[in-house]
């Protein structure tokens, strides 16, 4: 695994690695994102440490993240922003950022704090197959 970020290899999705509706997203983005454009790491690794440690605001943060070169994004923004990411017709998301930040992340955090209860929780997190091995940052 790669352990720092480097900006100008494309944009980093930072994950809960324990929570089981966050990994299946990785896996549905993995799926889509032909160019493999998108790198990921947990928010409990050590990259997201050293971008918290840069970034105080995401101090206690435990939503999707998205680090674009020195941009980063949280919450509904990551989410829509990560799918714009994969191009072709999932650019069309870009939409969503004409609702209200506010409204959003509301329907985010409301779904977000219940993701434990209506999909569960890994013991850890995830361990990246040999092939995506390179997309997985720690």
């Amino acid at each position: 695994m790669i352990s720092q970020t480097d900006p100008s290899a494309g944009p980093v999705a930072f994950f809960d690695g324990v929570c089981n509706l966050c990994n299946g997203t990785v896996n549905f983005l993995i799926d889509r994102d032909r160019r493999s454009r998108l790198r990921f790491a947990p928010l409990q690794g050590s990259t997201f440490a050293a971008l918290a440690a840069s970034h105080p605001e995401l101090g206690g943060i435990d939503s999707f993240v998205l680090q674009e070169g020195d941009r980063v994004h949280v919450r509904s923004s990551a989410a829509v922003r990560i799918l714009m990411a994969l191009g072709g017709p999932w650019r069309l998301a870009g939409a969503l950022l004409a609702v209200p930040r506010p409204l959003r992340d509301r329907l985010y955090d409301f779904v977000a704090r219940r993701r434990y209860r209506w999909f569960g929780k890994r013991d850890s997190c995830r361990m990246p197959t040999p092939e995506l091995r390179a997309r997985f940052l720690d």
